[in-house]
C-alpha cells in the first residue's frame, strides 16, 4: 500500500466542535459512556459501529462551565492564537521548574483547533527528549491511517496435500491479542474500559477439526508459519535485558497471550512454537490425532484453506493498547504498518512507514528519531511539537479512522494508565485531561488534550528525560500536576 499524497491542509471544521462536546461530557459523567458505540454516535452518528463492553462507574458529580464555540483556525504566530501564552505559562511554569523533573524538561502547548504553538519551553535549551510510551500515539495513528479502523487480523489453518499423514499448517496473521484459549489470562492488570473480543487457537482448533473430519482426515502432522514478519524478533535498539527479563516478548506474527509463558511467569523465548503447541493440544482434544511435534515452516501456496479466526477491529485494538500502554501490541502494529506501506514487516520497515506517513501529512520530524513503536528504546528522541501535530491530525475531521487515537487516551484520574494519577495537583484537573503516559527509568512524559475552565481545547506534550533514579515517583507527580494545571486554568484569550 502506498501512502496517500500530502493533505493540502489540516482542516478541523465541525470535528473540533464535536470533540469539545465530547470533553465536556467526560467531565460531567467521568468515564461513564466511554464505549465505542457511544463515541461513534457522538462523533460520526454511525449506527453500525461495534459497541465495546462495560464502562467504569461514574466519578463524583463535577460542576462544568459551558464549552466555548472554538475560534477559527489560528495562524502559527503565538500572539494571534486563541490561547493566551502568558496564561499557559503561568499555569505550567512552576510545575515544570520542579527540580524533581531533572535538567532536561520540554513542553509545548497549542490550540487543538490550529497549527500554532502558544507556549513552548525547554529547561536545558534542548529540542529533543526520550518520549517513552508517548511514542505509541505516533505508531497507532500511522497504523490506523495505513490499515483502516475496521481492519482485522486473521489466523488461519491450511492443509498441504500428500501422504497418509498430511501436514496441517497454522499460519500467523499478526493478531496482537490472539489467546491460547478463551479462559487464558491476558494482557496487563491495568483496569481498562476497552476490552475487545479476542480470537483464540482453541476455537481455531475446533473449527479445523470439523473441516478435517468433513474431508475424511483423522491424523495430521503440524507445522507453524510465522513468516509474515521479517527481521529480528528483538529490537536491536532495546536494552539487551528487556526480553530475558520479561519486560517485553519477542515480537512474532504468531503468538498466544502476547508471548506470555503458560506458567504465568515471564515470557517465552519462541512465541510461535508455544502457540503451535497450544493449538496441537486443542486439536488433539477435538479428536484429531497429532503425529510428532510442531515444526516451523512456510505454508505451501497450494495448500487448502481449512479454518480461520479473526481479531477485533483495529480501532478497538488501538484503544486498548493506548489505554493500558501495551508494548507488545504496539510493536505488532508497527510491523503491520511496514507491511501495508511497502511489504516490509520488520522494525526498520515499520519505522520507515511511519516516517513516510507523517511526511505525507505534512508532519515534520524536526530531528525526531524513532527506532521502535512502543517507546521502549532509550535511543528514541522526539520533539514535543511532533506529538502536538500527530494528535491534531487524529482530531482532524478529514481523518475519522484516526479517532481511536483520541478516544483511547486515558482520562486523568479515572481510566487506564492514569486511573490512579493526577490526584495531588489542581482539583479541577482530573476529568479535564486525557493523555498518554510515558515512563522509563529516568524518563516521564505526558501527551494529550485538555479542556480548561472556560472550555478552551488544548493539545500538549510534556517530556522529561534526565530524572534522577531516586526521583522517578516524584517526577511523575510533578508532571501530573503540570497537566492538571492546564485543565484548571483559564488559558483562552
Amino acid at each position: 500500500m502506498v501512502v496517500a499524497q500530502r493533505d493540502a491542509e489540516h482542516v478541523r471544521r465541525s470535528g473540533v466542535r464535536w470533540l469539545a462536546a465530547l470533553l465536556a461530557l467526560v467531565v460531567v459523567a467521568g468515564v461513564m459512556g466511554w464505549r465505542l458505540g457511544w463515541l461513534d454516535r457522538l462523533l460520526e452518528e454511525d449506527d453500525d459501529a461495534p459497541v465495546d463492553p462495560a464502562a467504569v462507574a461514574p466519578p463524583p458529580e463535577v460542576d462544568v462551565p459551558p464549552i466555548r464555540r472554538p475560534r477559527p483556525v489560528a495562524p502559527p504566530a503565538d500572539e494571534d492564537g486563541p490561547l493566551d501564552a502568558a496564561a499557559v505559562e503561568a499555569a505550567l511554569a512552576g510545575h515544570l521548574a520542579d527540580r524533581d523533573l531533572g535538567r532536561n524538561v520540554l513542553a509545548a502547548v497549542g490550540p487543538l483547533d490550529g497549527r500554532g504553538v502558544a507556549y513552548q519551553w525547554s529547561k536545558s535549551g534542548a529540542r529533543l527528549a526520550i518520549p517513552a510510551s508517548t511514542t505509541k500515539i505516533v505508531t497507532s495513528a500511522a497504523a490506523l491511517f495505513l490499515l483502516g479502523a475496521d481492519h482485522e487480523f486473521e489466523t488461519t489453518t491450511v492443509l498441504e496435500p500428500g501422504g497418509a499423514t498430511p501436514r496441517l499448517v497454522l499460519v500467523g496473521g499478526g493478531d496482537p491479542f490472539l489467546l491460547s484459549s478463551q479462559d487464558a489470562q491476558w494482557g496487563t492488570s491495568t483496569p481498562a474500559t476497552v476490552s475487545p473480543a479476542k480470537a483464540d487457537v482453541a476455537t481455531l482448533a475446533r473449527r479445523t477439526a470439523r473441516a478435517l473430519r468433513a474431508d475424511g482426515v483423522r491424523r495430521v502432522r503440524i507445522g507453524f508459519d510465522d513468516s509474515l514478519f521479517s527481521g529480528p524478533a528483538e529490537n536491536p535498539m532495546w536494552r539487551a535485558d528487556y526480553v530475558p527479563d520479561g519486560v517485553v516478548s519477542p515480537i512474532s506474527a504468531l503468538w498466544v497471550d502476547e508471548g506470555r509463558s503458560p506458567t504465568g511467569w515471564g515470557r517465552v523465548s519462541d512465541p510461535a512454537l508455544t502457540a503451535a503447541q497450544a493449538f496441537a493440544r486443542a486439536l488433539a482434544a477435538a479428536g484429531v490425532r497429532v503425529v510428532g511435534e510442531p515444526r516451523r515452516t512456510v505454508a505451501d501456496p497450494g495448500a487448502s484453506d481449512l479454518a480461520a479466526v479473526s481479531s477485533a477491529p483495529l480501532a478497538q485494538v488501538v484503544q486498548r493498547l493506548l489505554e493500558v500502554s501495551d508494548n507488545e501490541a504496539t510493536e505488532v502494529l508497527l510491523r503491520h504498518a511496514g507491511l501495508a506501506d511497502q511489504g516490509d514487516g520488520s522494525f526498520v520497515g515499520g519505522q520507515r512507514a511511519v516516517r513516510r506517513v507523517l511526511a505525507a501529512q505534512g508532519i515534520q520530524m524536526r530531528g525526531s528519531v524513532l527506532h521502535d513503536g512502543s517507546g521502549l528504546s532509550r535511543h528514541n528522541r522526539m520533539t514535543p511539537q511532533l506529538l502536538l501535530d500527530v494528535i491534531r491530525w487524529a482530531a482532524d475531521d478529514a481523518h475519522p479512522d484516526l479517532r481511536p487515537v483520541l478516544t483511547g487516551l486515558p482520562v486523568a484520574g479515572y481510566t487506564g494508565s492514569l486511573a490512579g494519577r493526577m490526584d495531588r495537583g489542581p482539583a479541577a484537573g482530573p476529568g479535564r485531561v486525557r493523555a498518554k503516559t510515558g515512563t522509563l527509568t529516568g524518563v516521564t512524559s505526558l501527551a494529550g488534550i485538555a479542556v480548561d475552565l472556560d472550555g478552551d481545547l488544548m493539545v500538549f506534550a510534556l517530556l522529561a528525560d534526565k530524572v534522577r533514579k531516586d526521583k522517578d515517583a516524584l517526577a511523575r507527580i510533578a508532571m501530573d500536576n503540570a497537566a492538571s494545571a492546564l485543565g484548571a486554568c483559564r488559558c483562552g484569550r
